[in-house]
């Protein structure tokens, strides 16, 4: 894109692995409309081998979680572009950000008061690029985070106008994204400048649908967060998350370069393979009504999890679709609010 063009649409803005046995019958808490899992035991994966260094023969071995683990992030500056708006809560900024070379745009909420305040990284969901919009769906849930005290970044990643469009394949590049947004505000948090107030300890991932399975690889790669909730979360296993979008999501023309790769590369990719590597907590929230992502996924995410001996609370929504709403939706945040907040050193 060029300067020009990144410079109309800011303008624009400012304006504006393998299945698992099934679970038991899970335990309903009658002061709860939401379910949570008994603990289940199932066989464990076995973790994929160690993938070698990346060499230029090979064009799918940067995109594998040892991979992405072994490279860093960061370098640069998260950059204030001007005003989105205020409230007597919080102040909603404009931002833009390096990641692997290109620019990528977002927007923060940051809470009125002097802090600090913990950081939660707000990831959307699959939209279709031409009918994306800075502040989308998500931008509710950043709301509602900041209005809670926390500072809530919303990154809307590369090939998301006006952010430089660059490679994705498995949508690896999306998770570069945050990867390296985690690395700058690790960095200039409680520095002067936009996160002065932010507190580099404090910093969690929650996610939606596709950015849940960004959030997946983020934690599968060992980033340094503190927690994180995923919410109708993608699989973490990308031959099944790519079957389903070519099958079910999609006239049949997306995911076929993901699905023509071959096996042991595909599960070197997926963070499925890897899950003995998240040390961050996680909430896991679904509607059981969600047409578009199998609430079964994050059943069975909930049971390999537990089985690995990592710290995971699950619930189930009755009744709720993809993206909830209503009181569900007001006890989904809530949840997730009150379990960052337990997390906060």
């Amino acid at each position: 894109m060029t300067a020009l063009a990144r410079i109309f649409l800011l303008a624009c803005l400012l304006a504006g692995c393998t299945r698992q046995a099934p679970l038991p019958a899970p335990e309903v808490h009658a002061a709860s409309t939401a379910i949570v899992f008994a603990t289940t035991t199932l066989t464990p994966f076995e973790p994929a081998a160690e993938e070698p260094a990346p060499t230029a023969a090979d064009p799918y071995a940067a995109l594998s979680i040892p991979a992405l683990a072994a490279r860093s992030y960061g370098g640069g500056q998260l950059i204030d572009l001007g005003s989105l708006g205020s409230n007597p809560s919080f102040a909603r900024r404009l931002i833009s950000y390096p990641s692997d070379g290109l620019t990528i745009n977002g927007f923060v909420d940051i809470p009125q008061g002097e802090g600090p305040f913990p950081v939660v990284l707000v990831l959307h969901g699959y939209v279709e690029p031409h009918q994306y919009q800075l502040e989308t769906y998500t931008a509710r849930y950043a709301a509602a985070f900041a209005r809670a005290g926390f500072i809530a970044i919303h990154p809307n990643y590369r090939n998301y106008a006006p952010s430089d469009s660059g490679p994705n394949l498995f949508r690896v590049g999306y998770a570069v994204d945050v990867l390296n947004l985690i690395a700058l505000v690790k960095a200039q948090a409680g520095q002067p400048g936009l996160l002065q107030a932010a507190r580099p300890d404090a910093l969690f991932l929650w996610g939606h649908s596709m950015g849940g399975g960004i959030s997946l690889r983020v934690l599968a790669v060992g980033a340094d967060v503190q927690g994180a909730v995923l919410y109708g979360s993608m699989s973490g296993d990308e031959q099944r998350n790519f079957a389903h979008i070519r099958d079910e999501l999609s006239d049949g023309s997306r995911g076929l370069d993901e699905l023509s790769v071959p096996e042991d590369i595909l599960a070197s990719i997926s963070p499925a393979y890897f899950y003995e590597r998240i040390s961050a907590p996680v909430s896991i929230h679904h509607g059981d009504a969600d047409a578009i992502v199998p609430p079964f996924w994050s059943r069975e995410l909930c049971s390999q999890l537990q089985n690995l001996g990592k710290q995971v609370e699950c619930y189930m929504y009755p009744n709720m679709p993809h993206t909830f709403y209503g009181q569900n939706d007001d006890l989904f945040m809530q949840r997730s609010i009150g379990f960052f907040r337990n997390l906060i050193p």
